[in-house]
């Protein structure tokens, strides 16, 4: 008797893993504004009437603050869970800890792109950082499916270098804007929401 009650409990077993997995990617994409409406970067500041910048300097101070929190935000989850452990080769198969590395890699793709919007909807506020960041947008909105691709390991060599030259734009765009967006690696809890 008891061994058909283990039996029964196995397949529940088998599914529940990828059900938690799918839940927690859904999750973290949420969690992170996946709106995708610039809700993100206002939710980030908790502003009050008399915080608000009122000239138009303080505006573009504050664009170009958010858009490099986020953009090194975004870099610092690409390189640290895709870029890295793609090229440590913790992504193959039969590779020690690989499904574990591509569920992070599948929310930090999905945490990047989300980043990734919100900068550039920061960088509407300052007009130089905006027309050196509206190019890009067609390569940002490219990794929206990234995320998805890495989390069930079937990402390519072509898909990490997606990333990283979005990335390297992004950092180059606020360079020509006059800002310098650093690598920042978001904690656990800010990736999964």
């Amino acid at each position: 008797m008891s061994s058909s009650a283990t039996t029964g409990h196995a397949p529940v077993r088998r599914l529940l893993l990828p059900l938690l997995l799918s839940c927690a990617v859904l999750v973290g994409l949420t969690g992170c504004g996946g709106g995708g409406g610039g809700n993100a970067s206002r939710s980030n500041a908790s502003e009050t009437p008399s915080e608000s910048p009122t000239t138009q300097a303080q505006r573009q101070k504050l664009a170009k603050t958010r858009f490099v929190t986020n953009a090194g935000l975004a870099a610092g989850a690409t390189y640290q869970w895709i870029v890295k452990p793609y090229r440590a080769g913790r992504f193959h198969r039969g590779a020690e800890g690989r499904t574990f590395a591509l569920v992070k890699a599948g929310l930090a793709g999905g945490f990047a792109y989300n980043r990734l919007k919100a900068a550039t909807a920061n960088a509407k506020g300052d007009p130089l950082l905006s027309k050196a960041v509206a190019p890009l947008t067609a390569g940002i909105d490219s990794l929206k499916g990234l995320g998805e691709k890495l989390r069930t390991g079937r990402a390519s060599e072509s898909d990490i270098g997606a990333f990283e030259n979005v990335i390297n734009n992004v950092k180059g765009a606020g360079r020509s804007a006059g800002v310098e967006v650093k690598d920042k690696v978001p904690s656990a809890s800010q990736l999964g929401g």
